[in-house]
Parts: C-alpha cells; sequence; structure tokens
C-alpha cells in the first residue's frame, strides 16, 4: 500500500496594489497635477492660445448689441455720468477737489477693471465646462485669458479717459509715464484675485451671484466718488489706515497721481508705491498658487 505524500505549497509573493501596478509598468494618473514649475512651463507654452482666446472673447462680447465694442467704453462714462450726478451733485463730494471730472472719471474706469476682471474671472471654470473637459491643458489658462479681455478693453478706453483728462484741462507731462507700471501692477494683482475666484467659483456656483453686491460694497470703500484724505480728516486713525492700504484705492490713487496735476504726492498715502507692488505680488502669486493646488478638480462633477 503506497503512501500518499501530501502537496507541498510554495509561498505567493503579496498582492500587488494598483498604485504599484501603475508605477512598474509606467502609467500616470489621468489629469493629475503637475508640478508648480511643470505647470509655469505648460502655462507659458499656451500663451499663443490665451492670447487669441482673449481676442476672441473680446470680439464676441458685444456682437448681439448695435454699438457693438462701443459699450466697453461707455459703460463706464454712463456709470461716471450716473456717480457725478448723485455723488458730485447731489451729496456734494466734489468740494474741495480740484478738476472733479477727471478725479472721478478716472476713478470709475480703473475701478471697473478690477471690477470686471473680478466677475470675470468668477465663471471662467464653472462657465466654460465644455471647453475644459473636452480639451487637456493649465486650467489657469481660462481665468488669465479673461484678465487679458479686461486688459485690451481698458487699453482701448485708456484714449478716451485721456482725450477726458486733456479737454478738463490737464497738460501731458512725464507723470504720465506712471500709468504704465500702476497698470501693471493693478493687472498682475487682478489676474491673481481672478484665479482666486475662479477656483472658489469652480465649487460655490452661487458665488457670481453674491459677487456683484461684494464688489459694489469694496467700490464705496476704495474712493471712487470721493477724497478719502478729505473725508477721513475727522475719522478713526485705524479707518483711515485701512482704507488706504485698501488696493483698489492705491491703483486708482496712482493713475490720479500721474494723470492730474492737482493730485500731488503729499495728498497720497505714505509708501504708495511699495503697497502697489506688494498687493500685486501677494495676490498675482497667492493666487496663482492657490488655485494650481485645486488644478486636477476642474472640470470634475
Amino acid at each position: 500500500m503506497t503512501q500518499r505524500l501530501a502537496p507541498v505549497h510554495e509561498p505567493q509573493a503579496p498582492a500587488m496594489s494598483p498604485a504599484e501596478l501603475a508605477r512598474m509598468y509606467g502609467l500616470s494618473v489621468s489629469g493629475a497635477r503637475p508640478g508648480l514649475l511643470t505647470y509655469t512651463r505648460l502655462l507659458w507654452g499656451r500663451r499663443h492660445f490665451i492670447n487669441e482666446f482673449a481676442k476672441a472673447r473680446t470680439a464676441a462680447q458685444y456682437t448681439q448689441a448695435r454699438l457693438g465694442q462701443l459699450w466697453q467704453v461707455m459703460t463706464p462714462l454712463l456709470n461716471a455720468a450716473v456717480y457725478y450726478l448723485i455723488f458730485g451733485i447731489l451729496i456734494g463730494t466734489h468740494r474741495g477737489i480740484d478738476n472733479f471730472i477727471a478725479f472721478l472719471v478716472t476713478g470709475v474706469f480703473i475701478f471697473t477693471f478690477t471690477q470686471s476682471s473680478v466677475l470675470s474671472g468668477v465663471k471662467s471654470i464653472s462657465g466654460n465646462l465644455g471647453l475644459i473637459r473636452a480639451l487637456h491643458f493649465p486650467r489657469a489658462s481660462m481665468p488669465i485669458a479673461f484678465t487679458l479681455m479686461q486688459l485690451q478693453q481698458l487699453m482701448m478706453s485708456m484714449f478716451v479717459l485721456l482725450a477726458i483728462v486733456l479737454m478738463t484741462g490737464e497738460v501731458p507731462d512725464a507723470s504720465w509715464l506712471l500709468m504704465f507700471p500702476a497698470l501693471l501692477c493693478q493687472w498682475v494683482f487682478n489676474t491673481g484675485l481672478a484665479l482666486i475666484v475662479a477656483r472658489l467659483g469652480s465649487k460655490m456656483t452661487d458665488l457670481s451671484q453674491l459677487m456683484p453686491f461684494m464688489l459694489r460694497t469694496w467700490m464705496y470703500m476704495s474712493g471712487v466718488m470721493y477724497s478719502i484724505t478729505k473725508l477721513t480728516t475727522t475719522a478713526p486713525h485705524i479707518l483711515r489706515i485701512l482704507l488706504d492700504v485698501n488696493p483698489a484705492a492705491v491703483y486708482i490713487d496712482l493713475m490720479r497721481f500721474a494723470l492730474i496735476d492737482s493730485v500731488t504726492a503729499a495728498q497720497m498715502p505714505a509708501h504708495v508705491w511699495p503697497m502697489a507692488v506688494v498687493w500685486a505680488l501677494v495676490v498675482g502669486v497667492g493666487g496663482y498658487v492657490y488655485f494650481w493646488k485645486a488644478e486636477e478638480s476642474y472640470g470634475r462633477g
């Protein structure tokens, strides 16, 4: 009678996890967020797309209106006319301000640049989900393109602003060149702010409905229709500091200083140029990093 031997079981290798299998065969997560430097290089590679997208959206924005792109200029002008009637004439905020018309129009045009950048940025992801889901590209391209579109519109509006400033008696001089670094700082600031609200708006769809009220409050705190220095002479010191460091007020002050002779350095907040640069760098770089951290979540349900 033969004795049957028990089968010998060889030890089995532990099962590999899906992540380990993916690494073994060189697979990577689809839509994974690249490193910040790689992401920046990819974004720079899409610079022509960003520019052409901004141009196309600018051309298409007013195609249904009879006056077309003239509304880019007429909208802030009409706002300035309304503010002049209400604040300048009825409330009397023009008292003590030389060349109030140039003062007011400059404030309206410069704040409108920031306002429009934020309003377009908050819907730049949630309003373009079809494009985002169909194509693979750095998602920061969208809010940057919309902010670039607002800058292009402002450049067209600047001819009207300069014409109004000239008609009110201002004479061009070397200080007018200061508007270029001021606008550059503001554009960087606006871009960072648009990136921040774009990420928030991609998850909080009601933010686009709330944003106009927040921006209107910000406008009233930014000295668009009045002089912060003259209105806060008897206000608490902390309130004057908060109003002076308000970034919208900083960029408005710099543009008024560049274009209006009666706005002198003595009327400007201390260290206004460093504040303009710091706001641009902190919000611009910080907004870019904040947006990049959620890159893989944009366009997903």
